[in-house]
C-alpha cells in the first residue's frame, strides 16, 4: 500500500492509541501492586526458634520457669543484655553516623568528618562565590562588551592539577581503609556463618558444635516489654566476644540479602550460591542493631539484625546454654577422661596384686 497522507495519518493514530493502551495497562498494574504486597503480608510467619532447622534444641521435657528470659535459655548461663539508648541504634534527628565501635568504623568516620566534609564544604563555597562573582561582574550592565578570550593557560592548568591533588588526598586514606576492611581473618578467629532467609536470619557457629540460631523480629508488644526499639528487636541475637576477630561467612538461601551493622561499619551482601567473607571485630560490650540492606521481597523491612557483644567468659556461657561446645571445655574433658582412665588402671593393678600379697603372707 502506498503511504499516502491519509494512510500515514491513520498509522500515526493507531500508534498513538497503542501507546495509550500500554500506558493504561502499566498504570493499572502499578495501582494493583499494593494489593499484591498486602496479600504477601498475609503469608505464614517465618519459622520461629522452635521450627528452625538445625537449631540447638532445648530440653522439651524441662518445665518452663515463670521468670525465664525472652531467649528461653538457662538464666544461670545467659540473660539478654539491655541495649543502651542511643548506642548501636538510630536516634531521632540524627545527622551524623552512629558512634563507631570498631577500628575500621572509627577510621571511616574520621575520613568522612576530617577529609571529605571539609573538602566538600570548601568546593561548594568556592563554586557559589564564583557564581555570584560572575553574575555581578559580568552582567550586561557592567560588561556591555563581552570579552572574546577563549583560552587561558594558567586557569586551565589550575583546574586540571587542583582536582587531581584533591582526588589523591581522598584516595590514599580511602584505599587504605578499603584494604583494611578485607584483610583475611587470623587463624584463631571465631567463625560465624550468616544465612539470609525470606525474611529472617540464621547464625551458625561451626567452631562451637555448629549449632544454629534463628532470629526473627519481635512484635511491637514484645519489643516494648523487653525495652528494645520496635522493628530492630529480635527473639534471638547473634552473640560474639568483645575485642576478638570474627570471620563472617555470609550467604543467602533464596534471594540476595545484605547483612549490615552501621555502628561497626560493616556491610556485606548475602548472595545465594556464594559465600562472602569479611572480618568483624567490635571492641565495646553492648547491643548493636542493623537491618537487611538489600531489597529482598515483601518483608524486606522486617528482618532486623541484633548483635550482642559480650566478654569472652559470658560468650562461652551463652554457647553452653545453646548446647554448643567451647574449646577449653573439650581440653578439660579430655584431661578428665585421661585422669579417670589412669585411676581405673591404678585400681585394677591394686586389685590384682592383693591376692598375691595375701598368699605370700600365708606362706
Amino acid at each position: 500500500m502506498l503511504k499516502t497522507p491519509e494512510n500515514w495519518g491513520k498509522n500515526k493514530v493507531e500508534q498513538v492509541m497503542t501507546h495509550y493502551v500500554k500506558a493504561w495497562i502499566l498504570a493499572l498494574g502499578l495501582i494493583l501492586t499494593p494489593a499484591v504486597a498486602t496479600a504477601q503480608d498475609a503469608l505464614p510467619a517465618a519459622p520461629g526458634a522452635e521450627a528452625a532447622p538445625a537449631e540447638a534444641s532445648v530440653d522439651a521435657g524441662a518445665p518452663a520457669a515463670e521468670a525465664a528470659p525472652a531467649s528461653g535459655l538457662d538464666p544461670a548461663l545467659y540473660t539478654p543484655m539491655k541495649p543502651t539508648e542511643g548506642v548501636g541504634m538510630p536516634v531521632d534527628g540524627g545527622l551524623d553516623f552512629q558512634p563507631q565501635v570498631s577500628e575500621t568504623g572509627k577510621q571511616a568516620k574520621w575520613i568522612n568528618n576530617s577529609i571529605l566534609l571539609p573538602i566538600m564544604t570548601v568546593i561548594c563555597l568556592f563554586v557559589l562565590a564564583l557564581l555570584f562573582w560572575v553574575m555581578i561582574r559580568f552582567r550586561r550592565g557592567a560588561n556591555p562588551e563581552p570579552s572574546k578570550t577563549t583560552h587561558n593557560t594558567f586557569i586551565e592548568v589550575v583546574w586540571t592539577v587542583v582536582p587531581v591533588l584533591i582526588l589523591l588526598v581522598i584516595a590514599v586514606p580511602s584505599i587504605s581503609l578499603l584494604a583494611q576492611q578485607f584483610e583475611p581473618a587470623p587463624e584463631d578467629a571465631l567463625t560465624v556463618k550468616v544465612t539470609g532467609y525470606q525474611w529472617y536470619w540464621g547464625y551458625n557457629y561451626p567452631d562451637n558444635g555448629d549449632f544454629e540460631i534463628i532470629s526473627n523480629m519481635l512484635t511491637e508488644e514484645e519489643a516494648n516489654e523487653s525495652g528494645e526499639p520496635f522493628q530492630l528487636a529480635v527473639d534471638n541475637r547473634m552473640v560474639i566476644p568483645v575485642g576478638k576477630p570474627v570471620k563472617m561467612l555470609i550467604t543467602g538461601a533464596d534471594v540476595i540479602h545484605s547483612f549490615a551493622i552501621p555502628a561497626a561499619w560493616f556491610k556485606l551482601d548475602a548472595v545465594p550460591g556464594r559465600i562472602n567473607e569479611k572480618v568483624l571485630q567490635i571492641d565495646e560490650v553492648g547491643v548493636y542493631y542493623g537491618q537487611c540492606s538489600e531489597l529482598c521481597g515483601a518483608r524486606h523491612g522486617f528482618m532486623p539484625i541484633a548483635v550482642e557483644v559480650l566478654p569472652e567468659d559470658k560468650f562461652n556461657d551463652w554457647v553452653r546454654a545453646n548446647g554448643g561446645t567451647v574449646k577449653g571445655d573439650e581440653v578439660a574433658a579430655d584431661e578428665s577422661e585421661d585422669g579417670a582412665a589412669e585411676e581405673t588402671a591404678s585400681d585394677d593393678t591394686t586389685t590384682e596384686g592383693a591376692p598375691a600379697d595375701a598368699a605370700a603372707a600365708a606362706n
